[in-house]
């Protein structure tokens, strides 16, 4: 092989460009990547709803040691806690031994929503020798992905007797299913000629819930009464206790390895669990001297509204709580903190290339990607985080061997969105999104890396080190 001219090994040393973290990886770490992905798999199965991954964090955070905290609770150093938000966000913490004052606290905050289909409040009904129920989709997405898939029910139900009743039916093999019907290619003429947001009409996402009818002659809408006969018999619930539900049909598969060398991971709600469980198992499993805090939060699919969403005041409200148990200045605090906003970002896709922007896109397993800013057009929306932050992260990854990258969200002027990171720099507070490259973010069956999964993980034990 010919020696590497002067200009060869200068352009070498000059240029930058992304890197597979998989030919990075050396054998121990590659089977680090595979080992870690069960767990995150794991995770994803029994977490299909806020609520649910709520749960699975709290016991991840009780198996580790961590207690529950209430606003108003004592505090002290080396104390490890967890805050449950009305059971639908939950916020992990460690006090550390620096002071609040001088160092902050180092947040990462992810969400645990996914795009859905709700179940209305009142959804019953039959027609066409079938029972449904109707529903209204939770997030953005392409309606006609969510036709002639297997769908589960999940959710809470409080009966007028003021009892909760959780609902979980589809999952198991001995389950039932449920379904959204479509047309057939043979009489879909007109509807194909339609643009694809017209396909399926949002009112048109009608669940199939029965087809039996109740054996009494007498009864008009026998099949209904069936399916209310059955809910009434193993939840205790009526007609009306649909009223004070939240229901949502979620797809019914499991997360699988995807690929026949099983590098990469096809599951429902990557979006933005893929984050979270990093985010959180980095917490419990990590050490340092700085107070760290992982914010699992609800709602950011809908723009992070309501009292569990990014934007409610009581995780600024907890963050004071914590610089005041230690007699701290809550916006020295708020000026000092860094936050890494997790949450996923576009993998390029070769098959739709005309909506990227190749040199600045992120690539799947070139490790978990930075986003400076998001937002649309001329950045509307967006936090932009600043030179400086983002350089002192670089050295955190530095020192941490993370292999990362950045990216855009597609191509300016192709379309856009955002994550809670500008809520959170609302709060004077550095702030940048870093998350794992989705392939079909917001559909049913969305694809991920295990290297960018594992990438992410790194990340964060290097964030909060």
């Amino acid at each position: 092989m010919a020696e590497k001219t002067k200009g060869q090994e200068m352009l070498e040393s000059l240029s930058y460009q992304k890197q597979n973290y998989y030919e990075a990886a050396d054998e121990q770490e590659r089977a680090a990547i595979y080992a870690y992905a069960e767990g995150y798999k794991a995770f994803l199965n029994a977490a299909k709803t806020e609520r649910e991954a709520c749960a699975v964090a709290v016991k991840m955070a009780e198996e580790k040691g961590f207690t529950r905290y209430e606003l108003g609770d004592k505090l002290k150093k080396g104390d490890k806690k967890y805050f449950v938000n009305r059971g639908k966000s939950v916020v992990v913490f460690r006090i550390g031994e620096k002071d609040l004052e001088e160092d902050g606290i180092r947040l990462i905050a992810s969400h645990i929503d996914a795009p859905r289909l709700d179940i209305k409040q009142n959804p019953l009904y039959e027609d066409g020798n079938m029972c449904f129920l109707k529903t209204h989709y939770y997030g953005g997405i392409k309606k006609y992905q969510w036709t002639a898939i297997p769908l589960a029910l999940h959710g809470t139900v409080v009966l007028k007797d003021g009892r909760s009743v959780e609902i979980r039916v589809g999952e198991d093999m001995g389950d039932p299913v449920f379904c959204i019907d479509d047309l057939l290619p043979h009489l879909g003429r007109e509807q194909m000629s339609a643009g694809a947001a017209k396909v399926i009409e949002g009112e048109q996402l009608n669940v199939v819930v029965g087809g039996l009818p109740y054996a009494d002659k007498e009864v008009k809408e026998k099949i209904k009464l069936t399916v209310l006969s059955l809910l009434h018999e193993k939840y205790g619930m009526n007609e009306e206790d649909f009223l004070s539900a939240e229901l949502s049909a979620v797809p019914a598969f499991p997360a699988r390895d995807l690929g026949f060398d099983r590098a990469l991971i096809g599951a429902y709600g990557h979006d933005d669990r893929v984050c979270a469980y990093p985010a959180l198992t980095a917490l419990l499993e990590g050490k340092s001297a700085h107070t760290v805090m992982a914010l699992l939060v609800d709602k950011e699919e809908i723009g992070s509204e309501g009292t569990t969403g990014m934007q409610c005041a009581v995780y600024a409200d907890l963050m004071e709580e914590i610089a005041l148990a230690f007699g701290a200045n809550f916006r020295k605090v708020r000026a000092r903190s860094k936050c890494l906003s997790s949450d996923v970002t576009a993998a390029f896709d070769p098959n739709f290339a005309g909506v990227y922007e190749k040199m600045n896109a992120a690539m799947l397993s070139c490790g978990t990607c930075m986003n400076k800013f998001t937002g649309s057009g001329g950045k509307s929306g967006s936090n932009d985080a600043s030179a400086e932050f983002i350089g002192e992260v670089r050295r955190m990854f530095a020192e941490g061997g993370v292999v990362w990258q950045t990216a855009e969200l597609g191509k300016v002027d192709a379309g856009g969105g955002g994550t809670v990171a500008k809520y959170l720099s609302k709060l004077n507070i550095d702030t940048v999104d870093l998350g794992v490259p989705v392939l079909s973010m917001h559909a049913p069956y969305e694809v991920i890396s295990k290297a960018d999964l594992y990438s992410n993980y790194k990340a964060f034990l290097a964030f909060m080190k």
